[in-house]
């Protein structure tokens, strides 16, 4: 009993130990806690106010893109989703829900609006009521929601339909200098934010740039988050991305776009690339590409993610005559009258004969004159060798930049490959064959023939602007890149190579236009494949190089056109020319460049008729030879587009705006230009989906639409304009033989 009570002892007094410990550890923990309020290196007074405080995101803008003009080609615009609310207790009020009551009635509405069966609508928001979903999405169908298509459905009062709203990245242009703009993706970081981010193009280059920072508001709240009434509120205010204006002018970029369109549509080629700069100050005024891609939709990105113009090079043929020329002429030997054998070519003994193109036959002898109408590869050869020698004619490669990266404002740059080893890899430099180059490279060392000898750096970002401040951040001047010519052998080079279009014997004869003096050289460049060039009649990269107006040039413009289909036309010229003749003509109409012996007869100087009523502006336009088109229904002018003494295009439309209503004529048959006008004049978000001419509009002609509503437009080219119109009477010619056998 004795011991029992002895173990019972010194159990108490351990346990007594114990929980003395215990109490001194706490009470050290108590006023160390009371003494430097931290608990595991966290300041408790700060979780205290975290806990009570409550933070919301300002979210920031995404820098806007601009053309020189001041267009938007690329801007953040609101973007709604909808959702559906199924949570019953979201509703404190029976006589005013907060989520679905009614399914059935729900997805009848819906589906009057949204592109959902009614039947897909009631499944989605059948499965998350049995789910016990909190709130449900209806996918694609209901993302991207227009704000014209958000009011349908508020007006609709469904109970528990809601939207959220997020920032969208829009192309207003559609397929528009997409691989030079780029286009955006999001997705979330690690700590679940989105992110937009640059993913082609200058969206990529200039994301750091075009991306703004987040503010955030902050205030005190209760235990439910509700704001208190004296509570402490701090805002952070959202820093915009800088604003981006580039050197593309709209309206040359869309005569481009537009000419590519139709040659892809006839001729099918494999790739195109087309590039306008200005001749004086290498800003490049557009460039495009197929195969292409509208950055809206991605639709098409899988053909092709390389800027053509900057990041391939390839054998440019004949267009690298214009250097070789221009390098003959500096040094003073190139005799134009001098007479040579056309045919074939011994550059060395060792190696193959240069032949001709004509296949080796050459036109027997002529002049250099002559060979350089002819494109003479022979001619070409032996101004290399014999007149200039090959290591001087390999300073004048590098004086034009054909061996170093132009330096473009554009990502990914490639550098040319010059084959200049072996003789024969000399000779055929200097016709464009073995060495390949970028284009871009040929538009830059194409600037010292039409800026007096000095070669201009190219660039496309115009100026970069702080839209907080209005402060311009970088602004891009002419650059001299390299003075490879002088003054007068410019001139004179533009004097031979207008002969390559005028001459009897030129090769550029088709692309001669009308009004205006045209310097250039065509290009036929083979395309390597296995064990050799490809052959056949298609099998070609056929392109030009030209420069108007020939004595004092304002566009250079390069086009490309690799393997059309000639089946129907021989003659590779041919889709060239249907990008170069009509883009260069309508751009220097654009630019009121007055063509050498007549007037311009397809345009028009367009006057002032702001303040006028709506009778007396019509009356003056129409005597000038123009169809006004009148938006709204008042009686008094409010503005017009085009501008007064602005130059009016051929079959474009001035658009003049009233003092009254809003409203929209019918656009069925119009280029997106003109769209554009209106869009523009009535201050509408305009979205556009295809190409060629509008066959539908959302808006029927007529009806009143307020400012910064939405414009949607779909358009078509001719040939499946008029092939549906033939399917619509074939239908038709089917029915009415129908009826008949049914009659009978």
């Amino acid at each position: 009993m004795i011991k029992k009570q002895r173990n019972i002892n010194f159990g108490a007094a351990i346990l007594f130990i114990i929980f003395s410990v215990l109490f001194f550890v706490l009470l050290f923990r108590f006023f160390f806690i009371q003494a430097t309020g931290e608990v595991k290196g966290q300041v408790l007074a700060a979780k205290a106010e975290q806990q009570y405080t409550e933070s919301t995101k300002i979210e920031a803008k995404r820098g806007t893109i601009y053309d020189r003009n001041g267009e938007v080609l690329v801007e953040d615009r609101s973007s709604f989703s909808l959702i559906a609310i199924l949570d019953e207790d979201m509703t404190t009020d029976p006589d005013d829900p907060n989520h679905v009551v009614d399914i059935k009635k729900t997805a009848q509405e819906l589906a009057k609006v949204i592109d959902l069966k009614e039947s897909k609508i009631y499944n989605i928001l059948n499965e998350g009521k049995e789910k016990q979903r909190f709130q449900v999405e209806f996918g694609a169908a209901g993302r991207d929601i227009s704000y014209e298509t958000k009011t349908k459905i508020e007006k609709l009062k469904l109970p528990g339909i809601a939207f959220t709203r997020s920032m969208k990245r829009f192309y207003p242009n559609g397929i528009f200098a997409s691989h030079v703009i780029g286009y955006t993706e999001t997705k979330e970081d690690k700590n679940n934010k989105t992110i937009t981010y640059g993913k082609l193009g200058l969206e990529k280059s200039l994301n750091d740039v075009l991306t703004g920072t987040d503010g955030s508001f902050k205030f005190e709240s209760d235990l439910w988050g509700y704001l208190l009434p004296d509570g402490n509120e701090q805002i952070t205010p959202a820093r915009d991305g800088k604003d981006v204006y580039l050197t593309i002018d709209r309206k040359i970029q869309i005569l481009l776009e537009d000419a590519m369109n139709k040659v892809d549509k006839e001729y099918k080629p494999k790739k195109m690339i087309g590039i306008i700069a200005d001749a004086k100050t290498g800003e490049i005024l557009a460039m495009g590409q197929r195969p292409t891609f509208d950055p809206e939709t991605r639709e098409g990105i899988e053909k092709g993610w390389y800027n053509e113009a900057v990041e391939t090079s390839f054998e440019p043929g004949s267009t690298m005559k214009i250097f070789t020329l221009a390098a003959a002429v500096e040094e003073g030997v190139f005799n134009p009258n001098e007479i040579y054998q056309s045919g074939t070519y011994v550059v060395d003994p060792k190696s193959r004969k240069v032949p001709d193109h004509n296949g080796g036959r050459g036109w027997g002898p002529i002049t250099f004159l002559e060979g350089v109408q002819r494109s003479s590869n022979v001619a070409f050869a032996m101004l290399a060798n014999e007149k200039l020698g090959f290591d001087k004619y390999r300073e004048y490669l590098t004086r034009f930049g054909f061996d170093q990266l132009t330096g473009i404002d554009l990502p990914n740059e490639t550098n040319g490959k010059l084959a200049f080893t072996y003789p024969i890899e000399k000779a055929t430099t200097a016709f464009g064959q073995g060495t390949a180059i970028t284009p871009i490279q040929q538009v830059q060392a194409a600037t010292a023939i039409t800026n007096d000898g000095n070669m201009m750096r190219t660039h496309v970002i115009d100026k970069i602007v702080d839209p907080d401040t209005g402060e311009t951040i970088k602004d891009t001047k002419p650059e001299v890149a390299g003075t490879p010519i002088s003054k007068e052998t410019a001139a004179e080079v533009r004097d031979y190579l207008e002969t390559v279009v005028t001459g009897e014997n030129g090769t550029g004869k088709i692309y001669a236009l009308d009004g205006y003096e045209v310097a250039g050289k065509t290009g036929t460049a083979q395309i390597p494949g296995k064990g050799g060039y490809l052959s056949g009649a298609s099998n070609y990269i056929f392109s030009f190089l030209g420069m108007a107006p020939k004595d004092d040039p304002r566009l250079i413009m390069y086009v490309a056109v690799q393997q059309p289909d000639l089946t129907k036309n021989s003659d590779g010229a041919a889709p060239v020319s249907m990008i170069f003749n009509p883009v260069m003509k309508s751009s220097l109409q654009y630019l009121q460049i007055e063509p050498s012996g007549k007037k311009v007869t397809e345009t028009t100087k367009i006057p002032n008729v702001t303040g006028l009523s709506t009778n007396e502006a019509a009356e003056v336009l129409t005597e000038k030879g123009v169809k006004p088109v009148i938006v709204g229904n008042g009686t008094k002018i409010i503005s017009q587009i085009p501008g007064k003494d602005e130059t009016l295009l051929a079959g474009e439309r001035v658009i003049i705006k009233t003092d009254g209503d809003i409203t929209v004529p019918d656009m069925t048959g119009w280029s997106i230009r003109d769209v554009m006008k209106v869009s523009e004049a009535a201050e509408l978000k305009l979205n556009s989906v295809g190409n060629g001419y509008v066959v539908k509009q959302n808006v029927q002609e007529g009806s009143v639409i307020k400012k910064g509503e939405f414009l949607i437009v779909e358009l078509n080219d001719p040939e499946t304009i008029l092939n549906k119109a033939k399917e619509n009477e074939d239908e038709a010619a089917e029915d009415e033989a129908d009826e008949v056998k049914v009659k009978d």
